[in-house]
């Protein structure tokens, strides 16, 4: 077995354990486990908003589509104007 497959029978064999000790829990105390579950999940799911709107607030705007296309006809223009000296060239040693 690789350490890929070791690693899925152990994340395997701990999902089956949380499953059997959530379930012993949830009978023995239930208000208490049902309680902390919620409060998790809670949690869980605000960290992820908060995470969301973070990525948000401090990422740059993007450039406006039109400055983008300016910078993308200059560029078309450099490569054109190398490609024409390039042909010059070759076409000049061509006559030589």
């Amino acid at each position: 077995m690789n350490s890929d497959q070791i690693l899925g029978a152990f994340i395997l064999v701990g999902s089956i354990i949380g499953v059997v000790v959530y379930a012993v829990l949830l009978y023995y105390i239930p208000i208490w486990t049902l309680q902390v579950s919620a409060f998790l999940a809670v949690v869980f799911a605000f960290g992820i908003l908060a995470w969301i709107g973070y990525t948000l607030a401090t990422t740059p705007p993007p450039k406006p589509i039109e400055e983008v296309e300016k910078e993308v006809e200059e560029e078309l223009k450099k490569l054109e104007a190398e490609t024409k000296e390039t042909e010059s060239e070759a076409k000049e040693e061509k006559k030589s």
